[in-house]
């Protein structure tokens, strides 16, 4: 029993090991959640970089990860263009 982890530390630790398993850079880390199964955490993967940047091509990856921050397991649910995602926010 170390010390607990906050949602932050978890999710950092499980987008360093996204990238491990996907090669990919991460973008953001677009939700953090807990529950009985354990962590929640939604990181954008950029899947390929474009010129100008609101083409490139990013994913949603959800991830489960334990109270250690280990990767459960993930799967993308999403792919999309920043642009689409920009449009969104406005």
């Amino acid at each position: 029993g170390g010390i607990m982890k906050t949602g932050l530390q978890i999710a950092q630790h499980v987008k360093e090991q996204l990238v491990d398993l996907t090669h990919f850079k991460p973008d953001t880390i677009s939700a953090i959640s807990k529950d009985e199964q354990g962590w929640h955490i939604f990181v954008e993967m950029i899947e390929m970089k474009r010129i100008p940047e609101a083409t490139d091509m990013l994913a949603t990856y959800e991830t489960l990860a334990d109270e250690e921050g280990n990767l459960i397991n993930f799967r993308r649910t999403r792919r999309y263009l920043r642009q689409q995602l920009m449009e969104k926010e406005e």
